[in-house]
């Protein structure tokens, strides 16, 4: 059989050790045309193999199968695999009691896959530190966001990270809803001797999703808040997220969240402009889809908040292109815009002054900030100008979105009229600008 001799060839690549650990506990459960399904005792010991070993056993299949079938692993029940013994399951050796509880993944929501920006960089480097039990930012983290944002997609990619790296961790990932709901059940059966022990035992990653959802739920708040406390004494990590900071959770006991705030409490914010385009362009690439860099900056600059609209936009373009047989043009791209959001709302000194900065490669904080260094005033006058031209905004709101008074706003406008008429160079790069401002 293909494998029973690729197997041969792995354990002399491999060695005794690696091979009788990792290779021997596969089975091959199909074979077919064009694949073939191996499975591992779980989803951890196949995430691993996937992780280390998944290269060199295609390679060593591709050896001795001419029919260059694919390798596919999947899990299969460990009884099919293990021999049980007096009743208990077999386990890898070394393995701790107990195993992991992990709520289903999403195979895109891993750490390679997040879009970095101002607006979550906190959060992303605490979860990568925490999933690498880099003690710096101790040993509980809150995550909180409005929805869309990523908190799941950070969460799963802890997940993935430790299923991938470190699979005998004990990882229990769930949200709180689902803790709730198992606690019900240990009460109702008797069992909660056996509810406390799986989590102030064995675990040694907590992870609770949508703490929110606890309000007034006070005996699964106190469980939760126990379970908390003893982790943390013992050196375990803890992650908690929510649509609000533990301060503002409405029906959560006191004591409660001021231990879930014992640690990092970290806010996801709406990503910025910049942070949005590589969203849509991460996307696009996914999807096999290309469109002109106007396009991108106009999904960009229309769809925020929730950043799973901008997939939902994209899909919605991809089909219409598809099954239409239509081209992408800015009147289809503005039709699907239009049925995510709604209306395109009207350019605002917002819109404009994180256009102008991306233009001139600097951010809003910079056009915001104090500093007359000529590289970041130029930018601001001219945004300022471009706001008084392409809105309805008083001199005052403007100001407000550059946090300058109306009267500096008065004077950049002056600055760069003054400028436009004596320096072509000038003149050219704004009306440039401002034709590209009409087309958002």
């Amino acid at each position: 059989m293909v494998w029973d001799k690729a197997k041969e060839i792995l354990q002399e690549e491999l060695g005794n050790s690696i091979y009788s650990l990792w290779i021997e506990p596969l089975a091959c459960v199909q074979v077919g045309d064009d694949r073939i399904r191996l499975a591992g005792p779980d989803r951890f010991f196949s995430a691993y193999i996937a992780q280390n070993y998944l290269q060199i056993i295609q390679q060593k299949m591709n050896e001795v199968d001419p029919s260059q079938r694919m390798v596919v692993l999947c899990e299969q029940d460990s009884r099919l695999l293990l021999a049980p013994i007096k009743g208990e399951q077999l386990r890898l050796p070394h393995m701790p009691a107990g195993g992991s509880c992990v709520r289903s993944l999403h195979p895109r929501y891993t750490f390679a896959e997040f879009m970095v920006g101002e607006s979550n960089i906190l959060a992303q480097s605490a979860c990568r530190s925490i999933s690498e039990a880099d003690d710096s930012i101790g040993p509980c983290l809150f995550i909180n966001s409005s929805t869309g944002l990523g908190k799941s997609h950070l969460t799963q990619a802890i997940a993935h990270h430790i299923v991938a790296v470190s699979p005998l961790t004990r990882l229990h990932y769930l949200t709180a809803q689902q803790f709730s709901s198992e606690m019900v059940r240990g009460i109702k059966a008797d069992a909660m001797d056996g509810f406390k022990k799986k989590y102030n035992e064995h675990c040694d990653i907590l992870l609770v999703e949508d703490v929110h959802s606890l309000t007034g739920k006070k005996k699964t708040q106190e469980e939760l808040n126990e379970i908390l406390d003893s982790l943390i004494k013992s050196g375990k990590r803890v992650i908690f997220t929510a649509n609000r900071a533990p301060r503002d959770l409405e029906g959560i006991d006191g004591e409660f969240c001021s231990r879930m705030a014992s640690g990092l409490v970290t806010t996801i914010q709406a990503p910025d402009l910049t942070t949005r385009q590589r969203i849509v362009q991460n996307k696009l690439n996914y999807y096999h889809l290309q469109l002109p860099e106007e396009l991108v900056i106009y999904l960009a600059q229309h769809i925020k908040g929730d950043v799973r609209r901008i997939e939902s936009a994209i899909i919605a373009i991809r089909a219409k292109t598809k099954l239409t047989a239509r081209s992408v043009t800015l009147a289809l791209v503005k039709e699907v815009v239009r049925a995510v959001v709604g209306e395109p709302k009207a350019v605002t000194a917002e819109i404009i002054s994180e256009f102008v900065g991306r233009q001139f490669r600097v951010s809003i904080q910079e056009m915001q900030s104090r500093s007359r260094k000529k590289s970041l005033s130029f930018p601001r006058q001219v945004a300022m100008y471009l706001c008084r031209k392409h809105t309805q905004e008083s001199l005052i709101d403007i100001g407000k979105a550059f946090h300058r008074d109306h009267a500096t706003v008065l004077h950049s406008i002056k600055v760069v009229t003054n400028l436009t008429l004596r320096n072509t160079s000038v003149d050219e790069q704004v009306r440039l600008l401002s034709s590209k401002i009409e087309k958002l």
